[in-house]
């Protein structure tokens, strides 16, 4: 091979690597551009580590009948859901400064458009240009300095949904605007000054694309599970597969996951980013109710069978499956600290109610006896409680017991449906996830719903939302904290993923 000829080999890797340098630097997105006159180039950083983009921005306005900013974008056909959390840096020079999420029908300034904003000042609004060329229309919404967006697009309807940090959705939107089936999408920054430009960071991007129709219960769509660091809020997705994976359980040692997926589980390095399937002997059709004992020894595991879900225990580490309960369905949720016992929910008689089975084997025992379903129990790390869930004051709401069942009281009283409360491992904070009661029935926590995760103190106190995501089943149906209670796994939902690295088949 000639000097002239490894020359342009070099060359042509140099700027193949250039390239894919550039489009990892934009993660999920393709590209970025100024769109309309402006004065000062905007750029946008993608930071693999955190999964945060800083986007700096020029330009006039967004707004009369044309617009000037920085966008960082790819294009979408069909519905999706655009989720992210933000904030400017710094104090800015403008009062109407913007950022948000963007949605266009072309990167020409006078393109038809809609968007989630929040200003400098504080202002939240949804805007649009029904027309090219026309005047930019706005709804505000009730609360202002939202700290996360969320559009939603179903059709020709756009809802933008926004919150401060820790607090619920407020929405607003706007019907028969039509954008065309193929759409721009990404996240802008516009000064409001052509002469200066503002930065602003977004974390906790996502673009989902929904299930349209797929239950879950015939039909999977892809998954990501995610790790939260619950003191800056920030969430990282560490794994994304185009199969349903479910309800991640995190090992005693913190180095691991364990999920199910197709009715194997699985054994998630979170150093190696790999999974191994986890031996679990004659049971081979495994839902996603399976619980680590608190000396991480042993795993408690769920078995779909022809009768119905049978209890089984195996070793942590995986091993031939002994069967623990006689008769489904029968799923399995929490050990008791010493380890002897092992609570359920269990279908006796067509009625839901919460079990306990000595773990060695044994004659089961009845704790709750109130009509309609109770589920999800879990014993407290110091073992005086067990929590648990249950429809019979109306909605799913968290409760509480003694272990011997006496003591029943509620704990949460709102207007959502709460299930699968789980208690930190120091014992401080419990986990559960929430439910819009307009999309789902008290007794049902399907696959592929908008759903909040919330924590609050085990004493009681305020209820705050960690995340703000697309999921439901499987999300977090085993416990998903941390050895050291800082953060949280979970598992969200998407048709079409969109990778921030190689996605599992």
């Amino acid at each position: 091979m000639s000097a002239k000829s490894s020359l342009l080999i070099c060359f042509l890797c140099a700027v193949f690597f250039n390239q894919a340098v550039s489009a990892q630097n934009l993660g999920i997105f393709d590209a970025q551009t100024d769109v309309g006159n402006v004065k000062l180039t905007g750029s946008a950083l993608y930071e693999p580590g955190s999964q945060q983009y800083k986007v700096t921005g020029s330009g006039y306005n967004i707004w009369f009948d044309h617009d000037a900013f920085h966008y960082v974008y790819k294009r979408i056909k069909g519905d999706f859901i655009l989720t992210t959390s933000a904030a400017f840096l710094g104090k800015g020079v403008e009062m109407h400064r913007k950022l948000g999420w963007m949605i266009r029908t072309s990167l020409d300034s006078n393109s038809k458009h809609v968007n989630a904003v929040v200003h400098g000042d504080g202002l939240t609004s949804l805007q649009f240009r029904r027309t090219v060329g026309a005047q930019t229309e706005e709804i505000k919404s009730s609360i202002t300095h939202a700290d996360v967006i969320q559009i939603e697009r179903k059709g020709n309807t756009y809802t933008m949904s926004v919150a401060r940090n820790g607090e619920t959705f407020v929405t607003e939107k706007v019907d028969d605007l039509d954008l065309g089936d193929e759409v721009y999408v990404g996240l802008f920054v516009c000064s409001h000054n052509p002469n200066v430009s503002e930065t602003a960071v977004f974390n906790n991007v996502r673009i989902v694309v929904p299930a349209n129709g797929a239950n879950g219960y015939q039909k999977y769509i892809g998954s990501d599970i995610q790790i939260l660091n619950l003191e800056s809020g920030n969430s990282r997705i560490i794994y994304q597969s185009s199969q349903s994976l479910q309800a991640p359980n995190w090992t005693k040692d913190g180095k691991s996951l364990i999920y199910n997926s197709n009715g194997l589980l699985y054994k998630y390095n979170l150093k190696t980013n790999i999974p191994q399937v986890l031996n679990t002997g004659i049971a081979k059709n495994n839902n996603n109710d399976h619980v680590l004992s608190f000396d991480g020894k042993w795993l408690a595991i769920s078995n779909s069978e022809k009768y119905g879900s049978i209890g089984y225990i195996i070793p942590s580490t995986g091993g031939e499956a002994r069967q623990l309960t006689p008769t489904g369905p029968s799923y399995m949720h929490g050990w008791s600290p010493d380890g002897k016992y092992i609570v359920f929910c269990g279908d006796r008689n067509n009625e839901y109610d919460i079990y306990k089975v000595p773990s060695k084997g044994g004659k089961e025992i009845r704790l709750t006896d109130a009509p309609g379903l109770d589920d999800g129990a879990e014993y407290t790390p110091d073992g005086k409680y067990i929590y648990f869930c249950s429809v019979r004051s109306g909605l799913m709401q968290v409760w509480r017991m003694n272990p011997d069942g006496s003591n029943q009281t509620q704990v949460t009283n709102d207007d959502y449906d709460n299930w699968f409360p789980h208690v930190s491992p120091d014992g401080k904070m419990i986990e559960f996830i929430s439910f819009m009661k307009d999309e789902v029935a008290p007794g049902d926590h399907p696959f592929y719903k908008h759903v909040y995760l919330r924590v609050m103190p085990v004493g009681g106190g305020p209820i705050k939302v960690v995340a703000y995501l697309y999921g439901g089943q499987g999300t977090i149906n085993t416990p998903s904290w941390s050895p050291d209670s800082k953060r949280l796994a979970f598992v969200s939902n998407t048709q079409l993923l969109f990778p921030v690295f190689p996605i599992a088949q």
